[in-house]
């Protein structure tokens, strides 16, 4: 099945295929590689280094908001799914934003994602080489990011394939690593392991110092102001749509292993951690995941996790370029962005679009050679980052409201329905305003909030100016003129 390289979309009865002949994206991406993508976007570097901070906050807790975060997210993965499955010309949801909320939707959930994955990158580049000089001190910080850059859009020119073949493998390391720890650490419990001067391990660790919410309801709250940036990339299977095989198959299958994604990788392993080490023995600014290890005797535990939490930094850049590309991509094809970067070459990927996204990662190497200190002035980016991903999260959302009230006969046809339908949506859309309030408790977080409408001024003066422009008139007149005989508004 091919896709249609026109986002100019038509809404017909049942999943609507694209017009033969037209330049499409190319459906390479197998049911293994869609998987290991959507498992690699659930699984953040956040759980490998961040989880101490979250556990020390939050205490046992923290089980509580993963589980409870998971859940919701996974119904956003739910309505996004139903929406791409309506009509197969939508290459990812800024499209059924552009269709079912209007152009100015499109144009910035788009925009609003690309500025997302563009910060993320530039972040976890720079992180790349904080890693790197772990084994070599004495590297010159901008190398490695520059090397990384420079691989990573070699990874991604060829073929999509090759970026789900990485893609592939980077999660698999994240896999391996986290079912070592359970395993390790299960086996620790039931052997009563006891470090000196600790507390042996014990599952019940995780309620006989304070209960489960030892630190009380606002040390439950500050759980989510981390744990949200954990799950950040959770939407990314929604840009595979255009170049998934058998979509209709493929996609469900990877949405629906969410929750137990959710339950293994992140709700098991933290269960293991807090029964081997009692929470308050975490330590906010280390690995619990070296400290595991290390109680464990294996000597190498911070080279091993080093090199995971590399990969998982090296995964999300890729990620990040991949997704941009195609995002760029796409609003190139609705006049949101120029014209050349809506082309394709003649293995189907959109180079130029690729590159401009490798022209912005590069500014973390710049920002390297400009000084060895810069990865602190990332935190107020990166929040602003997560913020604007809860944007786009709650656009999907909306536009499947939009979508169960205007075309009623796709939902009774689909195969993929949203559980919970709208009011599941109104349920998810209020644990959103929760969240904003819970960045509002944290002075970090707080000016991260108050940065944040700055992004929507810009874009809104630059929609301002391109939808008088006439190419951006001439799409939406054709879209217009579609015969109505095809909608099923």
């Amino acid at each position: 099945m091919t896709e249609s390289g026109d986002t100019g979309v038509t809404i017909v009865s049942g999943s609507t295929p694209p017009p033969e002949g037209e330049r499409h994206l190319s459906r390479q991406l197998s049911n293994r590689h869609i998987q290991l993508i959507a498992i690699g976007g659930a699984i953040g570097t956040g759980l490998f280094m961040g989880s101490g901070k979250t556990i020390s906050l939050a205490g046992p807790s923290v089980i509580f908001v993963y589980m409870i975060i998971g859940v919701m997210l996974f119904f956003v993965m739910r309505a996004m799914g139903e929406l791409l499955l309506s009509n197969l010309r939508y290459k990812s949801f800024a499209d059924f934003a552009a269709d079912l909320l209007g152009p100015w939707a499109g144009f910035f959930t788009g925009w609003t994602y690309w500025f997302c994955w563009i910060v993320t990158g530039v972040a976890d580049v720079i992180a790349i080489s904080g890693y790197v000089s772990y084994w070599w001190h004495d590297i010159t910080l901008w190398i490695p990011a520059l090397a990384a850059v420079v691989v990573l859009i070699a990874l991604n020119l060829p073929t999509v394939k090759a970026f789900g073949e990485t893609e592939f493998w980077f999660a698999l390391i994240k896999i391996v690593a986290i079912v070592a720890l359970i395993v390790v650490g299960l086996g620790m419990v039931f052997s009563h392991f006891q470090a000196p001067g600790g507390a042996a391990a014990s599952f019940s660790n995780l309620w006989n110092d304070g209960g489960f919410f030892p630190t009380g309801p606002m040390g439950f709250v500050a759980g989510f102001q981390i744990a949200t940036f954990a799950f950040v990339g959770i939407e990314l299977v929604g840009t595979t749509a255009a170049e998934a095989k058998n979509p209709e198959r493929n996609l469900p299958k990877a949405i629906n292993s969410i929750p137990v994604r959710v339950m293994l990788f992140y709700v098991v392993a933290l269960v293991v951690i807090i029964s081997v080490t009692p929470w308050r023995e975490i330590s906010a600014d280390r690995s619990p995941f070296v400290v595991m290890f290390t109680l464990a005797g294996l000597g190498a535990a911070a080279s091993v996790i080093n090199f995971v939490v590399l990969t998982s930094a090296a995964s999300s850049a890729n990620s990040g370029i991949y997704s941009t590309s195609r995002m760029v991509y796409g609003l190139a094809q609705e006049g949101d962005a120029p014209a050349r970067f809506g082309r394709l070459t003649s293995r189907k990927v959109p180079a130029n679009a690729l590159f401009l996204s490798g022209v912005f990662l590069l500014a973390g190497v710049v920002m390297l050679a400009m000084g060895n200190s810069i990865i602190e002035a990332f935190t107020l980016v990166t929040t602003v980052s997560a913020v604007l991903f809860m944007f786009v999260w709650s656009i999907i959302l909306i536009s499947y409201i939009v979508y169960r009230k205007r075309r009623p006969r796709l939902h009774e046809a689909s195969a993929f329905k949203m559980p919970g339908g709208i009011a599941v949506c109104y349920v998810v859309l209020a644990f959103f305003v929760f969240l904003i309030w819970a960045l509002t408790q944290k002075p970090d977080t707080l000016q991260a909030l108050l940065v944040t409408p700055v992004w929507f001024v810009i874009l809104g003066i630059a929609w301002a100016v391109l939808r008088r422009r006439p190419r951006r008139l001439a799409h939406e007149a054709a879209v217009r003129s579609e015969p109505e005989a095809e909608h099923q508004d």
